[in-house]
């Protein structure tokens, strides 16, 4: 019995790596480190595996006397509101953009924040004593925790949407919607008719194994053209937790989570609304985003990936808007993490107020040239430690010089090891990349990297 938190909870094939027996651990686990104060808020995505998974977390839960509150399909940002009203924790079961068979178990503490990287090792060390000795016997009687459903949670979250925009509705705007096969197959719609926009909807038909085939957020091509051939204002891409969002302009080209934070970052600094005149972002973002802002005095803080990370500071800096290159965007005064839907609306709602198109506001950001490669590698984490490794890496970094930089990191949530490179010299940025990723197999089949 083995579990790793990755930067988005725990994922794995689900019945072979997440099984039943390891969720119940887990949720016997979170009671011990979370306590039972307040029911436990679960929601989960569309997957197969997601009714047989949130059984086996009730049961854990309930076996160390914690009550359950089940919201059933709802986004993860849904559950963290409810669990944020009620003051809960609460779990979601969702292995996010991953493909079906794929499943995952996100914590948050209570209050609907995910929680921190101790906590996560609390959670870890209580796993392991389960797995080597029998549990010591739970409560029983009237102190065996209860499961009971919140029918009203999707209804509550979609109001809660509406609220964001106070008062402002999107009429006018017509938006082609992507649900995914996921969890956004009711809400999105739902609140977007809410607030005036008319809509047509592709892939919110979920039948257990089609999340994010072939659509959704990181298989965009269905909504390009749909948007084209509907004459759309724009159109919107959940993953299959509906925690985030790529956009596409009228012209059918994407609108990543860059692109969205220059929009909205320019668009709050008008309106003074951009606490402490920045935004957070992660080394994934492009250097343009950081170009695009300079003339705004709006600056980039950097974190490392992950929306923990970009939510960590925004808290401690007391700033309101952060978020990734792939549309996990934060408005922290609306939510505890990224929210798919509601960043939707935002953009939406930027659009009506500016009159202007989504291609308009999209071309404040010039992008540097990027190439992302994912190197498909076992033990990726123990490239950490390799020093001869890093500084080859070192060594391909400072050839690009000021007008160009990379990135190399291990997956958190995926057996692969991610190389980034920018550079205003496309061809030098494809040359490193191709080196980096050599580097990368080299390292990760031998005990040392190859020498370039």
């Amino acid at each position: 019995m083995t579990l790793r938190f990755g930067t988005d909870g725990v994922r794995g094939v689900a019945n072979r790596e997440l099984t039943p027996e390891l969720v119940t651990a887990l949720g016997r686990a979170a009671v011990r480190v979370l306590g039972a104060d307040e029911p436990f808020v679960i929601g989960r995505d569309t997957r197969r595996s997601g009714p047989m998974l949130e059984a086996a977390l009730v049961a854990g839960l309930c076996a160390e006397g914690a009550d359950v509150v089940l919201t059933g399909v709802l986004p993860t940002p849904g559950v963290a509101h409810v669990a944020r009203e009620r003051g809960a924790p609460a779990a979601v079961i969702s292995a996010s953009h991953n493909p079906f068979g794929d499943n995952g178990v996100k914590l948050f503490a209570a209050g609907g924040r995910k929680i921190p990287e101790s906590l996560e090792l609390q959670v870890e060390r209580e796993l392991r004593a389960l797995a080597v000795a029998q549990p010591d016997p739970g409560p029983d009687g009237v102190g065996v925790g209860v499961s009971s459903e919140h029918r009203g949670a999707l209804d509550e979250y979609v109001a809660t949407l509406v609220d964001a925009l106070q008062g402002r509705q999107l009429s006018g705007l017509h938006v082609v919607v992507d649900c995914g096969n996921g969890a956004a197959f009711r809400a999105a719609p739902s609140t977007l008719r809410a607030l005036g926009a008319t809509v047509d909807v592709i892939h919110a038909s979920p039948d257990g194994i089609n999340i994010n085939a072939g659509c959704g957020s990181t298989h965009p091509g269905d909504l390009q053209e749909a948007v084209l051939v509907a004459r759309a204002d724009a159109g919107l891409a959940f993953d299959g937790d509906a925690d985030r969002v790529i956009a596409v302009d009228e012209r059918g080209v994407l609108v990543d989570g860059d692109e969205i934070l220059a929009i909205t970052a320019i668009d709050m600094h008008d309106r003074k609304l951009l606490r402490g005149n920045a935004v957070v972002a992660t080394v994934m973002s492009n250097l343009g985003l950081r170009r695009a802002l300079e003339p705004y005095g709006v600056g980039v803080i950097e974190t490392p990936v992950g929306d923990r990370n970009v939510l960590d500071v925004l808290e401690q800096r007391n700033l309101t808007l952060g978020g990734e290159q792939s549309g996990h965007v934060i408005f922290a005064d609306h939510a505890t993490t990224g929210d798919g839907t509601l960043t939707g609306i935002v953009l939406l709602d930027t659009m009506a107020r500016r009159k202007r198109s989504l291609s308009e506001l999209a071309s404040v950001l010039t992008r540097v040239p990027q190439i992302l490669r994912n190197v498909a590698v076992d033990g990726g984490e123990q490239l950490r430690g390799d020093t001869a490794f890093w500084s080859r890496v070192r060594d391909v970094d400072e050839e690009l010089g000021d007008d160009g930089r990379v990135l190399v990191r291990p997956s958190g949530t995926e057996p692969l090891v991610r190389v980034m490179v920018e550079s205003t010299d496309a061809d030098a940025a494809a040359e490193a990349a191709d080196r980096l990723v050599e580097l990368v197999e080299h390292a990760a089949s031998r005990s040392a990297p190859a020498s370039l």
